[in-house]
C-alpha cells in the first residue's frame, strides 16, 4: 500500500503520459526537467532569469500565455506576492510573480501539493502573463466566503493532527513528509461554519522529502 509520502513523491517526481494531464503538471514537468539539465549559476537571481526565458519559449510553444485582459475593476485584494481578481460569481483569479520561491519550479511544486491536500480550493493553472514586463503565473480558484474569524488554535490543532508541527509564528514542518508549510495566518486560512478553507498556501520541499521510507 502506498503511503502519503509515496503519493506526494509521484505527484512531484512522476511524469504524466504525453498529451494528458493538466497544464499545471505539464508546466511543472517542464521546469523539473529544465532544472535537471541546466547548470545552476552561483547567483540564484541569474538562474531564475534564465528559467524565465525558458518559460516564455515553453509557454509560446504550448499556448500557455494568458491572453485575457485582467481588468482592474475586478480587483479584490493583493499581498506581497500576488493580486486577486474576481472572475465570476464563484471564482477568482490570482496573478503571482513567484517572489516567495527561489525558482519557478518551487512555486509549481507548491501548487501541486496544495491541490493534493486541499482539493476544495484547488488551483487551476491558466497560463503565464507578462505584467509590466514581469512574468506572472495566472491561476483560477473557487471563491470562499468567510462567515467568521479564523481560530488559529483550531488551525494548529488540525495541522498537528496531520503531522505538521508549529515551528514559529504561523509556520509548520512535517518531519515525516519533509515538507515546510508557511504563512498560515487568518487571511490565508478562512473559516465557514467551523470548516477551514486553506486558500493561500506556501509549501517547500526539504531534502528529506526525497528519501524513501
Amino acid at each position: 500500500m502506498k503511503s502519503i509520502k509515496d503519493e506526494l513523491q509521484y505527484i512531484i517526481l512522476g511524469d504524466e503520459p504525453p498529451r494528458q494531464g493538466s497544464a499545471l503538471k505539464k508546466t511543472q514537468t517542464f521546469l523539473r526537467r529544465y532544472a535537471e539539465t541546466s547548470v545552476h549559476a552561483e547567483k540564484q537571481q541569474y538562474f531564475k532569469s534564465k528559467e524565465t526565458e525558458a518559460i516564455l519559449v515553453f509557454a509560446n510553444e504550448n499556448s500557455l500565455l494568458y491572453q485575457e485582459v485582467i481588468s482592474e475593476s475586478n480587483f479584490i485584494s493583493e499581498g506581497a506576492e500576488q493580486k486577486v481578481y474576481r472572475l465570476n460569481e464563484s471564482q477568482i483569479i490570482k496573478t503571482n510573480a513567484g517572489i516567495f520561491y527561489e525558482y519557478w519550479l518551487d512555486y509549481f511544486n507548491s501548487l501541486l501539493l496544495h491541490n493534493f491536500f486541499f482539493p476544495a480550493t484547488a488551483y487551476t493553472f491558466l497560463g503565464f502573463k507578462l505584467i509590466d514586463g514581469e512574468l506572472h503565473a495566472v491561476v483560477r480558484q473557487e471563491f470562499v466566503v468567510s462567515a467568521e474569524p479564523t481560530n488559529l488554535d483550531l488551525v494548529r490543532q488540525f495541522l498537528n493532527f496531520n503531522g505538521f508541527n508549529l515551528t514559529k509564528n504561523n509556520d509548520y514542518f512535517n518531519p515525516a513528509l519533509g515538507l515546510i508549510f508557511e504563512d498560515l495566518h487568518d487571511e490565508n486560512v478562512l473559516s465557514d461554519k467551523g470548516v477551514l478553507f486553506f486558500i493561500d498556501t506556501i509549501f517547500y520541499l526539504t531534502s528529506s522529502f526525497y528519501n524513501k521510507d
